[in-house]
């Protein structure tokens, strides 16, 4: 399915335990960062939270993202996109590729459910076999606030739109070329979860920023970047989880 639709759901991946510490985390990130948008808390929070970096290197997803770019694996990026109810920002159609610093653009995505994923609160949505095109360029978009900004600059078919329906725990993956974005979240309910972009070990990371904020060495063989060192866990500056003081 992936081969020819560009993506695949995993059901059921993470347990409802770690699934509940996730929803904390959340709410902690949005407590120490008041003007940001929740849509907003991307990867440069990071480098510095041993929470999130264990839970990105969490063997049940790091096994997933194996059978996609090989045993060498790093993190590239990683992003909670939680859209509040009535009021949470869509994503605009358009492709990852588009977007990232990467060569070659070998790359996964796995987005994992932290809340139940519905049409009614602004779910993922994907252009099945889009991946199969070419990368289009992108259009600034100031009609519409939302969390991109921009808009894939060819029209469409939101006939053609399948809807991510995704209980939390839930993993859905996605190619970096398949069309893709999600509706605004005008329900009562919060939508929120967890982008993870992994890499091949051998796919370059090309920003200027060395090593780039959100750059771990997971598994296998370090490859061709420079990484981030695991963070510390400090009981006075990090959010507090299972087994945390034996973190790191």
């Amino acid at each position: 399915m992936f081969e020819t639709d560009g993506y695949v759901i995993f059901r059921n991946v993470i347990d409802q335990d770690l699934i509940k510490e996730v929803n904390d985390h959340v709410e902690w990130l949005q407590a120490r960062h008041p003007d940001v948008r929740p849509e907003q808390l991307g990867h440069t929070y990071l480098r510095d939270d041993p929470f999130w970096v264990r839970l990105i290197s969490d063997d049940r997803l790091v096994d997933i993202a194996q059978q996609f770019v090989g045993p060498d694996i790093a993190l590239f990026a990683s992003h909670y996109i939680s859209k509040p109810p009535y009021s949470g920002q869509p994503v605009l159609w358009h492709q990852d590729a588009a977007f990232w610093p990467l060569d070659p653009m070998r790359v996964v995505t796995l987005w994992l459910a932290v809340d139940h994923s519905t049409p009614a609160n602004g779910c993922v949505r994907v252009i099945p076999g889009s991946h199969r095109g070419e990368v289009a360029g992108m259009r600034d978009n100031t009609d519409v606030e939302s969390v991109l900004g921009k808009e894939i600059a060819v029209d469409v078919d939101e006939a053609q739109a399948v809807d991510m329906v995704l209980a939390p725990g839930d993993v859905e993956v996605h190619h970096p070329n398949i069309v893709h974005g999600s509706n605004a979240n005008t329900s009562p309910n919060r939508r929120c979860g967890l982008t993870i972009r992994y890499i091949p070990t051998s796919t370059r990371i090309t920003d200027p920023e060395t090593p780039y904020p959100s750059a771990f060495h997971l598994r296998g063989e370090p490859g061709v970047n420079i990484y981030q060192p695991l963070p510390r866990y400090d009981a006075a500056r990090h959010f507090p989880f299972t087994d945390s003081a034996n973190w790191a």
